[in-house]
């Protein structure tokens, strides 16, 4: 269920806010619960058998956590461990690569990769001794399955809601505070990345041979905005959902786009995927502190991993490898120059950005190539209409400003001092019910990362 539709915003969400509102502080467990796989079944109600796949992984991951606890020794933890965490990637190949090698992909179940590496941390904890208490299995379902963050993370850790879980309580200033959060996600959503994101389709049907170079970099200009609106749109409307249920989950970016390198970039960007490769993948296999040799092969495992886990082709394994080349090449001394100079770090985010999500945006290395022709002009076929950049140009020049301005620490600076006066109020009206116009007028888009 796409959070920006009206089956979500008029049906699901007020319904289910007063049954959970309304019954006891024991229950809302087992209301949110209940919800979740309600909520869940209706993104798979075409393929009902993944509503069942989930609720296996539920039972077997909390059985898991059970088995690996009662081990009699560290060998046994740490076999159980292997087992959990086989388990558990089993499923997520099989649906998400076996298309790589048939030549023909499986329709991928709702949440798979966000709820996968969920319950692996959720093992990895257990098995550090990071979970003091093994909780219930009503408390276990509610956290891993709970519905604001199950399509598109962020991917939650047990020590994000172990205390909201055990107890909360809801009052009329979290409900208040968490429609601003969702109406601001929503306008992220809906009259940004929906509009910039018809750029980006231009350029495609233009066709990646035929455009200029100039509407080449506009369209990966677009792209990269709508990206990072339409993902961290989604982000601000499940913290704001989040806040309305009791519970406070985790940023999952911190303005990256105003980030100096490519290392703090990803720190930024997606902060519960980074943090989670950095816990349980590069520390584990030793970091930075077994010689300089060591640490490029740890890093250059998790950019492979990371590329992966969003997708199959070759274009993310790509991808994954320019990331691993940019922040090598940083750590070799390139970092030291960019933290020397604002204007070389600005230029350099630049240009690594957009071209970094142009290898993320195009599944064909053949169209990839055609792409890297048009941008520096050099080969790649002869531009249709070399003025295209000037007419679109114009058609998106103001929401292509403004998603800029929204990708700086600005707004947001601005906006808490706004917040909670009238006039935050009336602004947050006029953008919620400009988007309820613009969602009545446009056909369904769903969030992007719903695809990963």
């Amino acid at each position: 269920m796409v959070f920006s539709s009206f089956t979500f915003l008029f049906r699901f969400l007020p319904c289910f806010l007063v049954v959970y509102m309304v019954c006891p502080a024991k229950w809302k467990n087992l209301v949110l619960f209940a919800g979740s796989l309600a909520f869940y079944f209706y993104g798979v109600r075409k393929t009902p058998m993944y509503l069942i796949l989930f609720l296996i992984s539920l039972l077997l991951n909390w059985y898991l956590g059970a088995w690996m606890v009662q081990a009699a020794d560290e060998k046994h933890r740490k076999q159980r461990l292997f087992a959990g965490v086989l388990f558990n990637l089993c499923p997520l190949m099989v649906f998400k690569y076996s298309g790589f090698f048939t030549g023909r992909g499986l329709l991928l179940p709702l949440g798979i990769s966000f709820y996968t590496f969920q319950m692996i941390g959720w093992l990895v904890e257990l098995y550090r001794r990071e979970i003091r208490v093994f909780p219930s299995f009503l408390h276990f379902g509610t956290w891993a399955s709970m519905w604001p963050h199950m399509s598109s993370g962020p991917i939650l850790r047990w020590k994000d809601t172990e205390t909201d879980l055990g107890a909360r309580r809801v009052t009329a200033s979290d409900v208040e505070e968490g429609l601003r959060e969702l109406t601001i996600g929503l306008a992220m959503k809906v009259l940004l990345a929906n509009q910039i994101g018809g750029l980006w389709r231009q350029v495609k049907t233009i066709g990646f041979e035929s455009v200029s170079t100039p509407m080449a970099w506009l369209g990966l200009v677009a792209y990269s905005l709508q990206l990072y609106l339409d993902f961290c749109g989604y982000s601000w409307m499940a913290i704001g959902v989040g806040e309305m249920l009791g519970f406070r989950l985790p940023r999952n970016f911190e303005h990256p786009y105003a980030a100096r390198s490519m290392r703090d970039f990803w720190r930024r960007w997606h902060i519960s995927l980074s943090s989670w490769f950095r816990d349980y993948v590069y520390i584990p296999l030793g970091g930075s502190k077994k010689g300089e040799g060591r640490t490029y092969l740890n890093l250059l495992v998790v950019w492979l991993f990371t590329g992966l886990w969003h997708g199959s082709t070759l274009n993310f394994l790509l991808w994954g490898l320019f990331l691993f080349a940019l922040i090598s090449l940083e750590r070799l001394g390139w970092g030291k120059v960019l933290r020397r100079s604002q204007v070389i770090s600005r230029l350099y985010m630049l240009l690594v950005i957009p071209l970094s999500w142009m290898l993320f945006a195009i599944p064909s290395l053949k169209d990839i190539g055609s792409y890297i022709g048009r941008l520096f002009a050099f080969s790649g076929g002869t531009a249709v209409h070399a003025r295209d950049f000037l007419v679109y140009g114009r058609q998106y020049a103001v929401v292509l400003v403004i998603g800029l301005l929204v990708s700086t620490p600005l707004p947001e600076k601005l906006w808490r001092r706004i917040r909670t006066s009238p006039l935050g109020t009336v602004l947050l009206l006029v953008l919620f019910w400009v988007c309820v116009y613009c969602m009545a007028v446009a056909t369904n888009d769903p969030f992007m990362y719903f695809s990963f």
